[in-house]
């Protein structure tokens, strides 16, 4: 029997092993690129949005709000 893994997890395992810089390599590289990086950077946001606490949920609701509805505020 073949295993086949989801998108999230060849997502997960593909940067499983990376330093806290390589992560941040992948996330800058992926910023601003091709859509096709779009879904590796909804698994990663995905991590951090269940892994942070109302607060913090909070904080990158309201930066999104602001740049969305004044997207040149910096």
């Amino acid at each position: 029997m073949t295993a086949t893994m989801s998108l999230r997890q060849a997502i997960v395992h593909r940067v499983e092993n990376n330093s806290n810089e390589e992560l941040r390599e992948v996330i800058e590289d992926s910023v601003g690129n091709a859509e096709v990086t779009l879904p590796g950077l909804g698994v990663l946001f995905e991590i951090i949005w269940s892994n942070s606490e109302a607060s913090e949920q909070q904080r990158m609701v309201d930066t999104l709000h602001q740049h969305i509805h004044n997207p040149t505020a910096t």
